[in-house]
């Protein structure tokens, strides 16, 4: 009965549905229903005339708009399927009904030359990373052609070859709706929520297997990469500033571990935190993954928009099933839009992106994009073996039978990762004993970089009543109310007093320190005060965008996480100006951290991953501000 369900619908040319195979089942999820475009994500009708309804939804790139970002609009649709029907199709069944003949490619090349993108990457590394903009930014391109076969049939044949040959995707996914087909194997769940309990899985760098498969040794280069490793710790860092916004208890990681694929490993963790959201909520939050957009968030969507020479669509997007749980709320399971092919009148199209970061090479990420292009197109059996290996991806040999993750060596290579972790985000943080400035309020104001939720988390973990205010829309008399101000971190040249954003943070520095107002001064804002003691600031010969750096901070040696293009810098040796304290490089003269009567100041991101030392070295500078 329930084949004949989808046969039904396949043959009607008007019908909506959606198949769905979670990892680790043995059946494939058909949803059918009707269709409604709706406007924001809290129009998605979780109930309708009192009752609790299950929702699909295909959530597009720009609903970022709904967070003030700015983003291409290309109208693509917040499609919402209200699910009427939801059946379960034994996977070897459906294997044999869904049709298998290959479907030739035709006209089949990027969007955009190799050449052309190269220069691309070049330009944001030189410009917009080369200038402090942020820390890594995702740019796509697209690989596109055309069929003679029917939309529908191209999409079911190339959802049978995922089922029957892809392994390891979160969930492998066929979305049918009017003008709008979508078939893929995303490997990753951007945000879930069940039972109070949101989880995020940042995955980060890719490992194309060789020919033969994937073995240890190969495996091993690849985990000893700086780049794939500081590639994540990025990503993760940016994923907690969502987690901090989201769950009462900011959020915990678990991992590294390996996400192994039939032609593809990658390395992630899984993030975990409480919350009491509306689900819709969450995912307007945590809109969307670094993975795919960059960081800082707000600043990525900006070169996004600057770079890409077309809109995103759904790509970066997110697929998100809302189901009905026993509690009379919903259960969030919201997996990536990536490794997509999207169908549309005979073109296909396949979104890719490199990530680019301080050591990026241009031809390199060139690559990546064929790689992960043709990683996608192998996998429906939309271009053949040999075409894969001549498009620099994976080949099509099968891995090795046994998880590599298992491998010992593997594992405690894996592992060696965290030793260089704060332990403030891997162990449980609440031990029920009140911190040292309990009583005592801060107001942490954002310069639009969201590393302020994970700031404002530990400080309220240190005793601290803690409320964040955008740069925009702080107000002087909020400033003069609260016992201590800290001024955020965020984007861009901090010698820019043309840009509206760093003259605000000026006038919020200089309004505490003209009051004798206690003052905790971050990254950018550190920069801001050092410029008004008088210290030089200038360009990093090299963006410490994701650097570990041990540095001296008044008397102790602290491992800090750092995402700077520019610095204060001083006299090598200087250790005092204009009544301040200062704690800078021997060599170099960068000043690390500030102090003097009532403020202090910290070059580097106490609240990262990266900041072994970050919660020790901020309560060390909240108490020198506030005593």
């Amino acid at each position: 009965m329930t084949l004949s369900r989808l046969a039904e619908l396949t043959a009607d040319p008007a019908a909506s549905f959606v198949l769905i195979a979670r990892d680790g089942a043995d059946t494939v999820e058909l949803l059918t229903g009707e269709v409604l475009d709706v406007d924001l994500l809290a129009d998605i009708p979780l109930t309708i005339d009192g009752t609790p309804r299950e929702i699909f939804a295909m959530v597009p790139y720009r609903q970022v708009r709904e967070r003030g970002f700015v983003a291409q609009d290309d109208a693509a649709p917040l499609r919402c399927l209200i699910v009427d029907e939801h059946l379960a199709l034994p996977t070897a069944d459906l294997l044999g009904e869904l049709p298998e003949a290959p479907i030739p490619l035709q006209d089949a090349g990027f969007d955009i030359s190799d050449d052309d993108y190269a220069t691309i990457v070049e330009r944001v590394i030189a410009d917009e990373i080369g200038r402090g903009e942020g820390a890594n930014f995702v740019i796509r391109r697209d690989f596109t052609a055309r069929i003679d076969a029917d939309d529908r049939t191209a999409a079911l044949t190339w959802f049978r070859a995922l089922l029957a040959h892809e392994r390891g995707a979160y969930w492998t996914f066929l979305v049918v709706t009017p003008g709008h087909i979508a078939v893929g194997a995303s490997p990753e769940a951007h945000v879930v929520a069940r039972e109070g309990i949101v989880t995020m899985n940042p995955i980060s760098g890719t490992f194309r297997h060789p020919a033969g498969g994937a073995t240890k040794e190969t495996l091993i280069d690849f985990l000893s990469s700086t780049k794939e490793t500081e590639e994540l710790f990025m990503v993760v860092d940016e994923e907690l500033k969502m987690m901090s916004a989201v769950c009462s208890d900011g959020g915990r990681i678990t991992g590294p571990h390996l996400k192994e694929m039939s032609r593809l490993t990658h390395t992630e963790y899984m993030l975990r935190g409480r919350s009491r959201l509306d689900p819709r909520d969450i995912l307007r939050e945590t809109m969307f993954a670094p993975t795919v957009t960059g960081s800082p968030m707000q600043n990525a969507c900006a070169v996004i928009r600057r770079h890409e020479r077309a809109p995103r669509g759904y790509y970066s997007g997110v697929a998100a099933l809302f189901t009905p749980n026993a509690d009379g709320g919903h259960d969030l399971d919201a997996p990536i839009l990536i490794r997509t092919v999207y169908l549309q009148n005979g073109t296909l199209r396949v979104p890719v992106g490199a990530t680019l970061v301080r050591h990026s090479d241009p031809h390199g990420e060139v690559s990546e994009t064929h790689g992960k292009a043709a990683g996608v197109l192998g996998a429906i059996g939309a271009i053949d073996r040999d075409r894969v290996a001549e498009a620099r991806s994976d080949a099509d040999a099968p891995a090795e039978e046994h998880a590599l993750a298992d491998d010992p060596a593997i594992a405690e290579l894996l592992a060696s990762r965290n030793s260089r972790l704060a332990e403030f985000w891997l162990n449980p943080q609440d031990d029920g004993a009140p911190g040292p400035f309990t009583g005592r309020t801060a107001l942490v104001v954002d310069a639009e970089d969201r590393f302020t939720t994970m700031l404002a988390h530990q400080l309220r973990h240190l005793g601290l009543d803690v409320t964040i205010a955008a740069w925009s829309e702080v107000r002087d008399q909020d400033l003069d109310a609260a016992d201590l101000v800290v001024a955020g971190p965020g984007p861009g040249d901090p010698r820019d007093d043309a840009n509206p954003r760093i003259a605000r943070m000026r006038e919020v520095v200089a309004r505490r320190l003209d009051r004798d107002a206690p003052l905790l001064a971050v990254c950018l804002s550190h920069q801001i005060l050092a410029d008004r003691l008088g210290i030089a600031l200038t360009p990093l010969d090299a963006p410490h965008q994701g650097l570990q750096k041990s540095v001296p901070v008044f008397g102790e040696d602290a491992s800090i996480g750092f995402y700077n293009t520019f610095t204060a810098r001083a006299t090598p040796g200087t250790t005092s100006i204009n009544g301040a304290d200062v704690s800078a490089d021997p060599a170099s003269g960068d000043v690390y951290a500030l102090r003097g009567a009532g403020f202090a100041s910290v070059q580097g991101h106490l609240e990262s991953i990266l900041s072994r030392d970050g919660i020790r070295t901020l309560g060390r500078l909240v108490s020198h501000a506030l005593t």
